[in-house]
């Protein structure tokens, strides 16, 4: 009989393990020397050990789940506890029962981590809902809010899954925000569309007023009717894009055809006033050469009428010099009118009275400060002295300046 410490060849070539648990068959061996039998069945033995030794590395160096490492655990054991091996089988059931501890700490590490990671799943998705439902209810520009719903639309199905019932009531929500910003955004391009009927309507009725009047020749009220209908047609707002350029189209041409029979007549009037510019702008310059130069106000006046009638003579002017030359004629006629008042004023017998006693209270006050002086100074009172000295200057430099003023109104 052969042996070693885990187990023996009897002498009929059985070959038993040995375990806690007592003896049991493994195998028998017929072909050869017992030793080859042990060797033979301890290299099964290394067998299981090998697995156990890589079932061990994965639990320590890889995400196996608890459940797989559970499951090959139990498949391991089935095989040891079954094995029909020559080795420390007790051993491998220890070892594989730390296994068992270590695949229930992953177990507990991996539901923490679950739990983690649908809580982050649920903060995510909260922020995603928040944000559509925000949205939902804030947002008027339809194009970009559109385009950002699609966005958090794309982001919730990117994003990591949280538990089912608040998966499920966080997408309700979300719904819920897109369907109401759906709503919003029609409602507010039917109600557009509503106006921009009502402005259609609107742009039309103009449309036959300015129609209606094409043809008139009352060039001053049409054209004050038709800058009428242009502040009304801008006040209207916008139809369609479709509408808006058909309607202004038929909109000018009305305008067009008065304006550009206006401007035909205006410029054939204007070639036959044109002979009048010239008259006028002789007029205008002999005025210019004249009247200026004369120096009595009385006899300007005369000088400027004669001009005036003249100048009615000469008629009506082409529209573009008209502002020009009447600006350049007012002119003259308001330089006269300032000589005119100047010299009313100059003789006014008020101003005059006015500027003679403004000259006898001055000279009185002067007269009683060199009285006053001359005793401050005979008592040798220095600072009175100074004080008269400073008031005489100033009162006889306005004295000098009276006396200018009526000098010139004598």
């Amino acid at each position: 009989m052969t042996t070693d410490p885990w187990g023996r060849v009897d002498d009929d070539g059985t070959v038993y393990v040995r375990t806690s648990e007592g003896e049991r068959v493994v195998g028998s061996w017929q072909a050869g020397a017992p030793e080859e039998a042990l060797a033979f069945f301890r290299q099964k033995y290394e067998a299981l050990v090998t697995q156990v030794e890589l079932l061990e590395k994965r639990l320590r160096s890889t995400d196996l789940s608890a459940s797989a490492a559970m499951a090959s655990i139990d498949k391991l054991r089935a095989s040891v506890d079954e094995a029909n091996a020559v080795g420390d089988l007790d051993a491998l059931s220890r070892r594989l029962d730390e296994l068992v501890s270590r695949a229930e700490e992953r177990k507990v590490e991996q539901k923490q981590a679950q739990e983690q990671a649908r809580d982050q799943a649920r903060q995510i998705k909260e922020r995603i809902v928040a944000e559509a439902e925000r949205v939902a209810v804030e947002t008027t520009h339809w194009k970009s809010g559109g385009e950002r719903m699609l966005q958090l639309v794309e982001e919730w199905k990117r994003a990591p899954r949280t538990d089912r019932p608040t998966e499920q009531a966080l997408w309700k929500r979300m719904s819920a925000a897109r369907n109401s910003f759906s709503k919003r955004r029609k409602a507010y391009f039917a109600e557009l569309d509503q106006q921009r009927e009502e402005v259609r309507r609107t742009k039309e009725h103009l449309i036959s007023e300015a129609e209606e009047i094409q043809h008139s020749t009352d060039w001053g009220p049409t054209a004050r009717a038709y800058r009428d209908l242009m502040q009304q047609w801008k006040a209207s707002g916008r139809a369609d894009r479709a509408s808006e350029d058909k309607l202004w189209a038929r909109f000018k041409a009305a305008q067009d055809t008065f304006f550009d029979a206006r401007n035909a007549v205006f410029a054939e009037r204007d070639a036959e006033l044109r002979v009048n510019a010239e008259a006028k702008e002789k007029i205008l310059a002999d005025a210019r050469a004249e009247i200026p130069g004369i120096s009595d106000p009385r006899r300007a006046r005369t000088r400027l009428r004669e001009y005036q009638e003249a100048w009615e003579a000469a008629g009506g002017l082409p529209r573009d010099v008209r502002d020009q030359l009447e600006g350049a004629f007012r002119k003259i006629e308001d330089g006269v009118r300032r000589a005119e008042e100047a010299e009313w004023e100059r003789t006014n017998p008020e101003a005059r009275a006015r500027a003679e006693d403004t000259v006898e209270q001055l000279s009185s006050v002067i007269a009683n400060l060199e009285t006053k002086l001359e005793k401050a100074r005979a008592k040798g009172d220095e600072r009175k002295a100074k004080e008269h000295e400073e008031a005489l200057a100033a009162r006889r430099s306005w004295l000098t300046e009276a006396e200018k003023a009526l000098d010139e109104m004598s």
